[in-house]
């Protein structure tokens, strides 16, 4: 079996060795690249498998680099921020980012979070937990769910609105299943972290924020509902 490539981008040489020391030991193939810039030209040359990127690095800054791969690549991104209150962390979700963790982290850590997004997009050819069956009003058969002009291709793994494809990354496509496998039904921002994040312990909810509101910008700003004290419904 392949190794995972992954690519590094740290402009700290102790971490940036350090920590793919650390990823080598727990059988990952790492690039380690300095600064944004040579980031961005490791990426295109050798297409890895997730990123890691440093909010903070000279050139071209994490969340720059994070924009310029997602206009590119579906491919799985963390960002690395020295400070958890940071509007960096938001930033960089917004840009595109499937997870962030925090420095100073542990080696242990950031492997777990590292193994959980990629079990997330090695099951994005299918849903793992959510879409188990179909809805009332939708085509079981071809499982096709429709919500008014919204229509989630389970099987597919395609999403229409008015007829149109949209692109979503896998993140993206496995919180749509996650609402479409329940619609109307409350989704509590724990339980959105658990099923599509794959987190078993308590995370930072800003990560689901931060995707509803991508998916709603692609889906249609009215599509998802937020309830105040409790979560997130899909409109049925």
């Amino acid at each position: 079996m392949a190794e995972t490539h992954v690519l590094f981008v740290e402009d700290d040489d102790v971490i940036r060795e350090a920590t793919t020391l650390a990823l080598e030991r727990d059988g990952f193939a790492v690039t380690a690249m300095p600064d944004g810039l040579s980031g961005l030209e490791s990426f295109r040359a050798r297409r890895p498998d997730i990123a890691l990127l440093d909010v903070m690095v000279p050139g071209m800054d994490g969340v720059s680099l994070c924009r310029r791969i997602r206009d590119e690549s579906t491919v799985p991104v963390i960002m690395l921020s020295a400070r958890a209150d940071s509007i960096d962390v938001v930033l960089g979700l917004e840009a595109g980012a499937d997870d962030y963790v925090t420095k100073p982290f542990d080696g242990s850590v950031l492997v777990a979070r590292i193994r959980a997004v990629l079990r997330r997009f090695d099951h994005s050819g299918g849903p793992q937990n959510g879409a188990a069956g179909a809805p009332d009003g939708t085509d079981g058969e071809r499982g096709v769910l429709s919500f008014g002009d919204l229509e989630v291709d389970t099987e597919g793994m395609e999403v229409r609105r008015s007829g149109a494809n949209v692109a979503l990354t896998p993140t993206e496509m496995r919180l749509l299943l996650e609402f479409s496998s329940a619609p109307g039904t409350v989704l509590s921002r724990d339980r959105l972290l658990e099923r599509v994040w794959d987190y078993d312990w308590g995370g930072d909810t800003r990560v689901v924020d931060v995707h509803v509101q991508r998916l709603r910008t692609k889906i249609g700003q009215d599509r998802i509902e937020t309830v105040r004290g409790f979560g997130y419904k899909l409109k049925a």
